[in-house]
């Protein structure tokens, strides 16, 4: 069965056509109309136009920047504001004639390097997207979890564990909340946090290049960086305890976290031992496309 996914962003419409073995029949972006009907037709329009390029009907799951609450089946949290307050599913699924899966795109990313990425094969396996923001989605046997809410895997959103003084009451996060996680461990988090020990950097990859030229206001971000990554890791360990942990986003490309963060963790997982893997993704800005054509497992 050819399995459609769409990643539907805040500038880009991507479409990805999977075959059963994963390989790509079809890909294509555009951009992203901000209004409700016209983006409805800009997905429809890519369906279409995968289906006559591969001569093959398919399933379709769409992963977008928030969710379907599972209250009022209306979008919810999505900073495509336009598809907020929208029955999304069922009027893709009325103007397709078939059913259509939508879930949070950091579940499609976790799902996608569950199915045949970087935790192929694994049972269950958290997603961390790391860059402007901090999201989480939670996999379970290469399905998305989502909870009774639709929240499963909002741990960015959690007040940072084991906060020390100069950290408590120090931040505030979008959601209404102080102190959440994704504003201390997001690029953005630290990115703050480097320049207000005086650093001058606009990345989290600017800050990794200096740690490696040898500075050193650099180098004590970092060492703060992880050790601030491995609490929220190791909460989340402490409840969840997955088998992998795959990391995404912009700040995921900084190789010394996969040889330091391993070397912070057992100080805050309970018991002061910690076995659990922390893996780069394989499949990278696709991750999201490809679980969201994984919606549709393998029945």
């Amino acid at each position: 069965m050819m399995r459609m996914g769409v990643d539907l962003g805040g500038t880009k419409i991507e479409l990805v056509a999977l075959a059963e073995d994963g390989s790509e029949l079809f890909r294509k972006r555009v951009p992203t109309p901000r209004n409700y009907p016209d983006t409805l037709d800009a997905i429809i329009g890519l369906v279409d136009e995968a289906e006559a390029e591969t001569q093959q009907k398919g399933s379709v799951g769409v992963g977008i920047p928030g969710v379907v609450s599972p209250f009022t089946g209306l979008v919810k949290n999505s900073n495509s504001t336009w598809i907020n307050g929208h029955p999304l599913d069922k009027d893709l699924s009325a103007r397709l004639d078939r059913e259509v899966r939508i879930a949070n795109d950091a579940n499609c990313f976790a799902v996608s390097e569950a199915v045949d990425g970087a935790a192929a094969g694994k049972g269950v396996v958290f997603g961390v997207i790391i860059g402007t923001g901090c999201g989480g989605g939670l996999s379970i046997n290469g399905r998305v979890h989502a909870g009774g809410n639709g929240i499963a895997g909002e741990w960015g959103h959690n007040p940072l564990p084991w906060m020390t003084s100069d950290e408590f009451n120090s931040t505030s996060c979008f959601c209404g909340n102080k102190d959440c996680i994704e504003t201390f461990i997001s690029g953005t988090g630290w990115v703050r946090d480097f320049r207000r020990a005086g650093g001058v950097a606009d990345s989290g990859i600017q800050i990794s290049q200096m740690m490696a030229e040898g500075d050193p206001l650099a180098t004590q971000a970092f060492v703060r960086y992880i050790d601030r990554l491995a609490r929220s890791l190791a909460h989340l360990i402490n409840m969840l305890d997955p088998d992998v942990i795959v990391l995404g986003g912009g700040v995921s490309n900084i190789d010394a976290i996969y040889t330091e963060l391993p070397k912070v963790l057992p100080k805050y997982v309970v018991g002061r031992e910690c076995n659990t893997i922390v893996v780069k993704n394989e499949f990278g800005a696709s991750s999201g496309v490809r679980g969201a054509a994984w919606l549709w497992g393998k029945e």
